[in-house]
């Protein structure tokens, strides 16, 4: 007798794209290559512009951007993408100083790496960053779905975040380190303790990056981001929230 049993058919989860934006030929192929050989779907640039059209189209899951481009330079790219999305993006640059990798951080890139650089750590990157970015901080299973503080609502449910009744927007790791801190209210942490619960243990990242978010905290919850009275800076410590 024919079998007419309901058979339910499964598909592989697509692979994560990546977006690969770089100038220099070798460099770009090297590293597409190294991509594609771990299973994902990539997509090359060699210009700023070409990159941002194509980071609009496509739809990565993950930028590499360098940060020396014809066209429009990996700073540009990344700022105009901030604009409209969220996605992990990692910038590749030969500027090896600390102030040129911060201001990368400064306009929202998640992670650097200076070149030149092994294909072994870059592939550790981009699973580290694809990995933080899919599985976000989450609050603890007995938190309330609304947590307080002033004027300041959480929703964990929908991870939103309201200010006197009116939407804060913010990034997700933004939110991840709000609600962490709001979770935590009145522990001093030091930088190293938030980027290990925060970042996770496999950031490579320097220390430097938590205080560029807590900047951009501040300037979306504190009444005066000079002046901080809830997320404030506990000297030569780190940070605690009060509130």
């Amino acid at each position: 007798m024919p079998d007419h049993g309901m058979h339910m058919e499964t598909t592989a989860p697509a692979p994560a794209r990546i977006l690969v934006v770089e100038d220099e030929e070798a460099l770009l192929f090297t590293v597409a290559h190294n991509l594609a050989k771990e299973g994902y779907d990539v997509v090359t640039a060699s210009r700023g512009d070409d990159g941002l059209r194509l980071a609009r189209e496509r739809r990565p899951d993950l930028i590499l951007l360098d940060v020396m481009l014809p066209g429009v330079d990996g700073i540009q790219v990344t700022r105009l993408l901030r604009r409209d999305t969220d996605v992990p993006i990692i910038m590749m640059t030969a500027l090896a100083g600390e102030r040129d990798r911060v201001a990368g951080l400064d306009i929202g890139a998640d992670d650097y790496i200076t070149k030149p650089f092994g294909m072994r750590e870059l592939l550790a990157r981009v699973r580290a960053l694809l990995r933080r970015s899919s599985h976000p901080a989450q609050a603890e299973p007995d938190d309330p779905a609304h947590i307080t503080s002033g004027d300041l609502t959480i929703d964990t449910a929908r991870r939103e975040v309201t200010r006197g009744g009116e939407s804060v927007i913010l990034k997700p790791k933004e939110y991840d380190l709000l609600l962490f801190f709001v979770q935590h209210r009145g522990r001093i942490f030091t930088r190293e303790q938030i980027l290990n619960r925060v970042w996770g243990d496999d950031f490579d990242g320097g220390a430097r990056t938590v205080d560029v978010h807590v900047r951009w905290l501040r300037q979306k919850i504190e009444g005066d981001p000079a002046q901080p009275t809830r997320l404030r800076t506990a000297r030569g410590s780190g940070y605690l929230f009060e509130g």
